[in-house]
């Protein structure tokens, strides 16, 4: 089984909205968890709306909080007109393809589609993530070294 099968088998089991999936072959073994459909699961950007109507909430007490509330949604409506390059599957997101190597971008390189763009490592497999888009990287959403879920923002890029 290579990685883009085990890539379409993550997406085919978050798609069947079932809680665990094991697959088996006589030199191969894989077992994917998810949440539960209709469970609680917290998700990053719901997350966010939550706790944005709770940090407005003491604005007309204090004025930081009213300052910190308008500059979040200022930076939301900028990041609106930017592509997002996002994780094909869950693993630990890296910038670097190995400690002692520069890093693959930097914010305010130009890339072009398959510019190899990080790595993520998954099972003990390392996959390069290559770039859909060409345009100029504007932000790095994610620390190295850090985990990363399925579809989950990773870079910002301007395609203009």
């Amino acid at each position: 089984m290579d990685i883009k099968d085990i890539q379409n088998l993550i997406k085919f089991v978050s798609k069947a909205e079932v809680s665990e999936v094991k697959y088996k072959t006589k030199d191969f073994e894989i077992t994917i968890k998810t949440p539960l459909a209709g469970s609680d699961a917290v998700y990053a950007q719901p997350a966010v709306y939550h706790t944005a109507p709770q940090a407005a909430a003491p604005a007309p007490v204090a004025a930081a909080p009213a300052a910190a509330s308008v500059e979040k949604t200022e930076a939301a409506s900028d990041d609106s007109k930017y592509v997002a390059i996002k994780s094909p599957m869950i693993g630990t997101f890296y910038r670097k393809p190995s400690p002692d190597k520069d890093v693959f971008v930097n914010v305010g390189d130009e890339i072009s589609a398959g510019k190899v763009v990080c790595v993520i490592e998954a099972m003990k497999l390392f996959n390069q993530i290559d770039s859909e888009i060409s345009g100029k990287i504007v932000k790095i959403l994610v620390d190295d070294a850090t985990p990363v879920e399925y579809d989950q923002p990773l870079f910002l890029v301007d395609p203009s």
